[in-house]
């Protein structure tokens, strides 16, 4: 078999040259990406990163195209990418544990895969026994990257078609089915000539646990769970996980337990002035009792703590903890480093403000201070204290005011150390500073949900979150209420707006939450009329609440836990889409699984006033039903099930019954009578 020279003229490089301009194939993007690679793209273990590749090359040669992926310090893996349209390639694949990843794209053109698709195209006689011969040479040389079987294999088909080649008895048409063998080609396509392939940048990935994704989270007050006229304690809190567990939490959510500072603290409902007993808010931290890393003594001791995270476990909950980078005056940071804070003229520390508020028993640190490196050092270790201790999620207070630095190299840091924590960012803020707090690596973020109530604010500012730029980076956990929000429909709306916004914030995001028995007890109540403020709010004073009040809606917070938990669509946020429907206080959506076997229909009436009634617009064939059927939906709140044909369907809600079906598509099969049910 002759090989083909080519005559190598050393040229001398001129300036702009690249070093090796053998080099064809473009890869003009990699998606997704976060600010062109600058952060991370993030996932859950298990689930699926679709990547696609806008590719190219000059001419009409074949291009080959693979995804690469490895985990950090890890072996790279390879996947092939498939040509969809227009010069875009697709692949996908699912990291199965949490941490650090890096992906990315090469392609190349492929010479041998060219040849035979050109090889194709000829009819005439001696074009083939040509191509014939110059596929030998590809085929050798596709044998000598090879071993042992493959490479004989190789061997002998090239020089078999070399010699077949050369043999005019052999004709045309026989020598072009010799030279495309399929087995054969997918032999030679093993190894093909990678020498001049073209690799894009490595992206990062983030792979988070699960609970990053879907979660449902409980607030409550330690210090509210004892018996009446008692300080509670973490035991306390402990007794209180099999009713919490019931509902279907599987975050237990604590305001700061550390010890509360007592210069300026403040009484209840906020007052400047302190009456005996009063406690304080947790947010005004450390005392002589200790700081960050110490426990309040009247919630108990260390040991208490890691009793508490245990036995949560048990449970299938995580203790997720309030982390407030923030010092009561009497907090002994104040006194041993001095210039972490803000000194005004007058020889005080500049308070916490956000005019009109002000916050008297608090004290920011100032991350424009000379010794910012060692601050910054003693807040990680904060969190470091805390993981041994066995938390695994935090709820970060305010993390818009510090500083967006020191957030990078903190979560960065602990996520390296400890793949599986979660971060949750408590910032209500403008939106770009929120997603920036979600680029640095916070694993949640709150979002607007309190504030978005009618229809067209729905469904326009979800549709932002499932299908944005920032899905790939950003996932949000509603939250209907929390200690700091009391909204005006919630202080109007009556029993039935607190269960359609339960039913809007469960099923409308993967991840929720709600300041636990004030919602499940519909405390609605401000402080003064206007006001987001509770009355007597428990962030001032200790509460003691009765769980078992006839009017509690725990029952159907367990109920609508359980949907989510039994229904793989509802623990996404990807599939969201908005179902028309003429009616502006009837707010209809779906949610699938990704094979489509699981499909949930939610309708909610906003009116919580008046029933509503409206036609949906669902077709069969966007859930996987025949167009000219009938199918089951299963009202999985109140067990009722409705037959649906066709592509318009009544439906009629009455808030004082109930604000909302939560609804199972269940198929009829061709064969059997009864329904086929997807779970």
């Amino acid at each position: 078999m002759t090989e083909i020279h080519t005559p190598v003229l050393l040229t001398p490089t001129l300036p702009g040259m690249p070093e090796d301009g053998h080099a064809r194939a473009v890869i003009d993007a990699v998606l997704p990406a976060v600010d062109c690679g600058r952060f991370a793209v993030k996932r859950t273990a298990g689930e699926k990163l679709e990547v696609k590749a806008h590719c190219f090359a000059d001419g009409h040669d074949v291009l080959r195209v693979l995804l690469l992926w490895r985990p950090d310090g890890g072996a790279t893996h390879e996947v092939p990418m498939t040509l969809l349209n227009n010069d875009i390639w697709e692949a996908e694949f699912a990291a199965p544990t949490p941490g650090r990843y890096g992906y990315s794209v090469v392609a190349w053109v492929d010479s041998f895969a060219s040849w035979r698709h050109e090889l194709t195209r000829r009819v005439d006689e001696e074009d083939i026994r040509v191509a014939a011969q110059v596929g030998a040479i590809e085929i050798a040389a596709a044998a000598r990257r090879a071993s042992g079987a493959d490479q004989q294999a190789l061997t002998e088909w090239a020089q078999a078609l070399d010699r077949d080649a050369a043999d005019r008895s052999i004709e045309g048409t026989t020598l072009k089915a010799q030279a495309l063998d399929d087995d054969l080609a997918e032999l030679a396509g093993r190894y093909p000539d990678r020498r001049f392939q073209t690799q894009y940048i490595e992206l990062p990935l983030i792979v988070d646990r699960e609970r990053a994704r879907f979660s449902s989270w409980y607030e409550l007050f330690p210090r509210s769970t004892g018996a009446p006229g008692q300080h509670g304690t973490l035991r306390d809190v402990e007794s209180r996980l099999p009713a919490i567990a019931r509902m279907g939490f599987n975050v237990l959510y604590l305001p700061p337990i550390h010890p509360i500072g007592r210069v300026d603290r403040k009484g209840k409902n906020n007052a400047l002035v302190t009456e005996p007993g009063d406690v304080g808010s947790p947010w005004a931290i450390g005392a002589a009792e200790g700081g960050h890393k110490d426990i309040l003594p009247a919630l108990g001791t260390a040991e208490d703590f890691r009793h508490l995270v245990a036995a949560a476990a048990g449970h299938g909950i995580d203790i997720a903890l309030d982390i407030a980078f923030q010092c009561a005056p009497d907090h002994p940071y104040v006194k041993a480093h001095p210039g972490w804070f803000r000194w005004r003229p007058d020889g005080t520390v500049q308070y916490a403000e956000n005019p009109p508020k002000k916050y008297q028993d608090i004290y920011p640190f100032n991350f424009e201070c000379d010794d910012w490196r060692g601050l910054w050092v003693e807040l990680k270790s904060v969190f470091d204290h805390w993981i041994h201790e066995g938390v695994k999620i935090f709820r970060v207070d305010n993390p818009h005011t510090k500083a967006f630095p020191f957030w990078e190299w903190c979560v960065t840091q602990i996520k390296r150390e400890h793949p599986t924590v979660i971060f949750l960012a408590e910032a209500f803020t403008r939106p770009k500073v929120m997603h920036r707090l979600a680029k640095l690596g916070y694993s949640q973020s709150y979002t607007y949900f309190t504030w978005r109530n009618t229809k067209d604010e729905l469904v326009t500012y979800f549709t932002e979150l499932a299908h944005g730029p920032g899905y790939e980076y950003f996932r949000p956990n509603v939250w209907p209420n929390t200690p700091d929000i009391l909204h005006e429909q919630l202080q109007t709306g009556g029993p039935a707006m607190f269960r359609l916004r339960l039913v809007l914030a469960a099923t409308l995001a993967a991840s929720y939450g709600i300041y636990g028995p004030a919602y499940e007890l519909l405390e609605h109540l401000p402080r003064n009329p206007g006001s987001e403020e509770y009355l007597d709010s428990e962030k001032y004073q200790i509460r003691h609440w009765d769980h078992g009040r006839p009017d509690s809606i725990a029952p159907l917070i367990e109920r609508v836990n359980q949907i989510r938990r039994d229904n793989v669509a509802l623990q996404f946020n990807r599939s969201l889409r908005f179902l028309p429907v003429e009616n502006d206080q009837l707010l209809a959506y779906a949610k699938q699984s990704d094979d489509g076997q699981n499909v949930i229909v939610t309708v909610v009436n906003l009116d919580p006033h008046n029933a509503q009634y409206g036609w949906v617009h669902l077709t069969p064939h966007s859930i996987g039903v025949d167009p000219g059927g009938t199918w089951q939906m299963h009202d999985l709140l109140s067990e009722e099930r409705y037959q649906w044909q066709g592509d318009y369907h009544y439906v009629r809600l009455d808030p004082h019954h109930t604000p909302a079906h939560i609804m199972l598509v269940r198929r009829r099969t061709r064969s059997e009578q009864d329904f086929d049910y997807y779970l």
